[in-house]
């Protein structure tokens, strides 16, 4: 039995003589509330540690999701410590709503919000830590939790209604409650277009689901909401974010974090150490040991001391440079080390072989999906449409120097991670498996490689074990800088030193294309700004890509040269699109448009004839490699032998060049049988 303060007679004559005067009255009375309190709130916790423990169970059940085939989700004790910190803040706030009900601050009934929402979390969850995916498991909590917040208000409303009897106010509520749903529901139908145009490509085409000439269908979505929340969801746009206004003490931070014995508190121009120059800059596929970063940070250099210069990094000037001459915030500055001696070698093996292509552009975009690459970079894909070829295209005898440009419609994913679909574009195969990267094919036939890129721990996925000089980019530009913003996750363009990330690659890039413009040249540009769930940030790139394309085109510097925008896989990242459908066939869909130039002096009508057949084919990575390999060898292509043991050929397996012929009514999933239970394709 409790024994509450109201019960006990004459409380106020209540005195304790403990060699002090009377005891305050309040106290005492503040004593017995606080202690019945605690006697009710340790009844109803078990309540509570049910519900505790339940969100654990949950949480556990949720982390299944990532470790299917996931490489993101290390079991190392950082990780562990992210998840912890997660699910304590989430049993905090159930708790602290449990508690509300408890005392009868809130309805009972409002326990079914709660569970619903954390029911949603944690499956919406993907398990990753906060660095990573994970941040929208964080974000993706308050966004139902505002749900439950706009559910919670007008239910109280009614509620206080109905107990003050309030009928004609209560009819009012209704009124006013049903009148907002029919308009909610007239804007929906309004704005939600019928996704008539999701199948639409460019220059007017579509996808051809014909069952009896392709062998892959496409399920059509039915529902695409996008335009409703497209002009709600750029947060560039409100936050009135610019790179030329956004400004942070880059030195202190660069020095703070460095531990090169190259610079000192004194520097002013601190130079990129080579990443293509020491073995050591490979990557950890664990994520426990970053040696690209440390590798970075610890070879920093004072570019003004020409001693330490001249000693340590002779024959390796660094190529990129931060200067803070004129102030703390930091200007970057890019000189690429044209190398003479390499240009003369390589031109030497060019007799080798006779290439499909002398110039190879791959321009790599991380989770852009064919339909938003249509929707946010019309800039970059109308360069791309003027060279799409009409129907008789195909039958030209005698092609001069030009370009035709392809879309492929049905390219799929393997699965929705990079980890897998990226290195099979430059490696062929599973990067579990023993392989070779493409530059060292490319070497041997007299390319000069450059990579540039933004993955600090990605810079071409060469693994611990198989690390060879021949996999070393010649030029190779990775953005490590301490100062760059988090290009993970991220739903605003991400700025360094007053530009885009993604604005220092393409000059690295353009500036590799220039200088070596009489050699053959393979050039890989890697960035990461769709790998967000709004389906926005990409558009601000779209500029960027153009005037690349557009000013070494008319430079002619693209003479002879074929050029391949693609990505890994559609969009992945969680967001307000997650339940809709078109969003999940998108994540399977990514995009991919080439350009290839005509061959001078040599029949180009098979190829582009198979190649033109093929837009409508189910293809995956492996047909990229093949094709990629295909450009590389030109006609001798075809004579190369798969080597199943080692990927040491240009030639995979698991696909055929597009300049092939393919079969369309047996391209299926079952195709791809022989890899595994890993892929995962939306093919029919």
């Amino acid at each position: 039995m409790i024994i509450k303060i109201k019960d006990i007679p004459n409380i106020e004559k209540i005195s304790l003589n403990i060699n002090s005067p009377k005891i305050n009255i309040k106290l005492i009375k503040n004593i017995y509330y606080y202690k019945t309190y605690l006697i009710i709130a340790f009844k109803k916790k078990k309540y509570i540690y049910i519900f505790f423990l339940l969100s654990y169970l949950l949480y556990y059940f949720s982390l299944e999701k990532c470790t299917e085939g996931m490489d993101e989700c290390p079991r190392n004790v950082s990780w562990i410590k992210s998840k912890i910190k997660e699910v304590i803040l989430s049993c905090l706030i159930m708790v602290i709503l449990i508690e509300l009900i408890i005392y009868k601050k809130i309805s009972r009934l409002h326990m079914i919000h709660i569970i619903s929402s954390f029911l949603l979390f944690y499956i919406y969850s993907h398990g990753l830590d906060f660095e990573d995916h994970g941040y929208f498991n964080f974000k993706g909590y308050f966004i139902i939790f505002i749900i439950f917040i706009i559910l919670f208000l007008p239910i109280n409303i009614l509620i206080y209604l109905i107990k003050k009897k309030k009928r004609k106010i209560i009819i009012i509520f209704f009124i006013i409650l049903i009148s907002a749903l029919i308009l909610i529901n007239i804007l929906y139908k309004r704005y939600t277009i019928d996704c008539n145009d999701w199948p639409k490509g460019l220059n007017n085409t579509f996808i051809e689901n014909n069952s009896t000439k392709y062998g892959c269908q496409i399920t059509l979505p039915t529902t695409c909401p996008y335009p409703i929340f497209k002009n709600f969801l750029d947060y560039t746009k409100f936050s009135g974010k610019e790179c030329k206004k956004f400004h942070v003490d880059a030195k202190q931070k660069i020095l703070k974090l460095s531990n090169s014995k190259y610079i000192n508190i004194s520097v002013n121009h601190i130079g990129y150490p080579l990443t293509n120059k020491e073995p050591v800059c490979n990557l950890d596929f664990s994520g426990k040991n970053n040696l690209i970063e440390k590798y970075f940070l610890s070879n920093l250099v004072d570019m003004e001391n020409k001693e330490v210069l001249n000693k340590y990094f002779k024959n390796k000037v660094p190529e990129v440079e931060v200067d803070f001459s004129k102030n703390i915030y930091g200007k970057m500055n890019i000189n690429l080390n044209y190398n003479k001696t390499l240009s003369k070698e390589r031109i030497l093996l060019e007799n080798n072989i006779t290439p499909y292509s002398k110039n190879i552009v791959i321009l790599y975009i991380d989770s852009v999906s064919r339909v938003n690459s249509l929707r946010q970079l019309k800039k970059t894909l109308n360069f791309f449409e003027k060279f799409m070829p009409y129907k008789g295209a195909s039958q030209e005898k005698n092609p001069s120097e030009k370009f035709h440009s392809f879309q492929f419609f049905k390219y799929q994913s393997f699965l929705l991670h990079t980890p897998y679909n990226y290195p099979i574009l430059f490696y062929g195969r599973n990067r579990n498996e023993s392989i070779v990267l493409i530059t060292k094919h490319l070497k041997e036939n007299g390319y000069i490689t450059c990579y540039s890129g933004e993955w600090c721990d990605k810079d071409n996925i060469r693994t611990l074990h198989n690390l060879t000089t021949e996999e070393v980019y010649d030029h190779q530009f990775i953005i490590c800088d301490p100062n760059k913003e988090n290009t993970f996750s991220n739903n605003v363009i991400q700025c360094l030193y007053g530009k885009q990330n993604i604005e220092y690659l393409y000059e690295y890039g353009e500036q590799f294309w220039r200088k070596y413009k009489n050699n053959r040249k393979f050039l890989s540009i890697i960035s990461n700004e769709g790998h967000e769930g709004t389906l926005e940030v990409v558009k601000y790139i779209d500029n960027i890509i153009f005037n690349f394309l557009i000013n070494l085109f008319n430079d002619n510097l693209f003479k002879d040269s074929s050029i391949i925008l693609v990505s890994d896989h559609g969009v992945g990242m969680p967001s307000v699109y997650f339940p809709f459908n078109f969003y999940k066939l998108e994540e399977h869909l990514p995009m991919l448009y080439m350009i290839i130039n005509d061959r001078k002096n040599i029949s180009y009508e098979e190829q582009y004839k198979n190649i033109y057949e093929n837009q409508q084919t189910f293809i995956s990575s492996y047909d990229i490699y093949n094709t990629i390999g295909n450009l590389i060898f030109g006609d001798e292509y075809i004579n190369i032998k798969n080597k199943t043991e080692k990927n040491d050929t240009t030639k995979s397996q698991y696909g055929k060049s597009l300049f092939d012929k393919i079969n369309q009514k047996i391209r299926t999933p079952k195709f791809y049988t022989n890899i595994g239970d890993m892929a995962d394709f939306i093919c029919k």
